[in-house]
């Protein structure tokens, strides 16, 4: 029982490390200039324009978040996913 104990924080790096890839494979739907933007944006917090959070939503949108979402559970989930399921979150 010890033992997998001890294994279980691997695991968790494990997770996290594979999430975060497919994260990477998201971003990289936009181009270089619209993630400095995006990162411009995020970093500027709460004292953002009007103009600004609707910029911010569009980088947001661009990045397929329903398809992030399928995505991971498609990856993490013990048993594969009925497809009404994957094809709701990718709509």
């Amino acid at each position: 029982m010890f033992r997998m104990m001890r294994a279980i924080p691997f695991f968790r790096l494990l997770a996290i490390a594979q999430t975060l890839l497919l994260a990477r494979r998201h971003l990289r739907g936009l181009d270089g200039g619209e993630r400095r933007r995006l990162r411009q944006l995020v970093l500027h917090g709460l004292a953002m324009s009007s103009a600004e959070r609707e910029e911010l939503r569009w980088l947001l949108s661009r990045l397929e978040p329903a398809a992030f979402a399928a995505a991971t559970a498609r990856t993490w989930s013990p048993v594969p996913l009925p497809r009404w399921m994957l094809s709701r979150l990718t709509r």
